[in-house]
């Protein structure tokens, strides 16, 4: 079972950039990639991956979740980012360009390789190829297999490699949206959105974000702080949301509705069924809380 962590934002920070990924231990994001890939020009990115490790395993990120993004097994590059993020023990790893189950068997098999018998890091893999789409199911069925436990939307590659265009409603990539979180939910999977590219239009990325929600997206993937702290309100459970959960929980509960499936909460009718989804709204509500704690 996926721990009730907060994953409201998601922030990219290159691991290139030292300034940034020191920045980043102030910042109040649920969760960070530190990228070796999109962000880290070919001829950085050994020296990225020395930064990046060398800095997860300093610590000092605080309650933050450190995920290390690697590049692709099958670039002169991914083996040995691997390696060297088994190495850093970072909470999750993130892999790019996952087509099919087969592409999640060659990453559990180099994580278990790499950790010698010691505990892996969790698999987030990015859903960014046409032919992923086609393969959800199986993807997200490894999952009873491996280390796999979230996907992360790489719409700006869907968009490029089906040759869309992005529109402000994201008509084009509806399709590819709904099956990643349905295929994602059915096998107990994290999902989190992809990235908004107008950093300075704030109604468009906020328009995004509670589209993102709807769809019942964990969180959204970032490229810029100024994003962190509207998508953590957005994707934030409502304090009357967060009470309803809780006497949802009160009432089947009470010794006096044992064995019914039906009850009338607060002038709702309320399945059984609702229960599960209360008890996970209640725990990321006290998660946050205790993020903000934290600090």
């Amino acid at each position: 079972m996926i721990a009730p962590r907060p994953r409201r934002s998601v922030l990219y920070m290159p691991g290139a950039n030292e300034r940034a990924l020191e920045k980043a231990k102030s910042l109040p994001a649920d969760s960070l990639i530190l990228d070796l890939e999109d962000a880290v020009a070919p001829e950085a990115k050994i020296e990225a991956r020395d930064r990046v490790c060398a800095m997860v395993k300093a610590g000092g990120y605080g309650p933050r979740e450190l995920v290390i993004r690697i590049n692709s097994l099958d670039t002169e590059w991914g083996k040995d980012d691997l390696r060297a993020a088994v190495a850093a023990k970072p909470d999750v790893i993130l892999a790019p360009k996952v087509d099919s189950a087969d592409d999640i068997g060659r990453l559990h098999g180099a994580m278990a390789a790499a950790a010698h018998g010691g505990k892996l890091p969790a698999l987030w893999v990015m859903i960014e190829t046409p032919l992923a789409l086609f393969n959800l199911k199986e993807i997200a069925a490894e999952s009873k297999r491996s280390e796999l436990s979230g996907f992360v939307m790489g719409t700006n590659d869907l968009i490029k490699d089906t040759r869309s265009e992005a529109t402000p409603d994201r008509a084009p990539l509806l399709t590819a949206l709904s099956l990643s979180v349905a295929a994602a939910r059915a096998f107990g999977l994290l999902a989190i959105d992809g990235v908004y590219n107008d950093i300075a239009n704030t109604e468009g990325f906020a328009a995004e974000a509670r589209q993102g929600r709807a769809f019942g997206f964990d969180g959204k993937t970032l490229i810029h702080p100024s994003q962190v702290e509207p998508c953590n309100e957005i994707f934030a459970p409502s304090a009357a949301a967060v009470s309803q959960a809780r006497d949802v929980i009160a009432a089947f509960a009470d010794p006096a509705n044992a064995g019914k499936g039906v009850l009338k909460v607060n002038g709702r009718m309320t399945e059984l069924l609702h229960l599960s989804e209360a008890k996970r709204m209640v725990a990321v509500a006290e998660a946050i809380a205790a993020r903000q704690g934290a600090g």
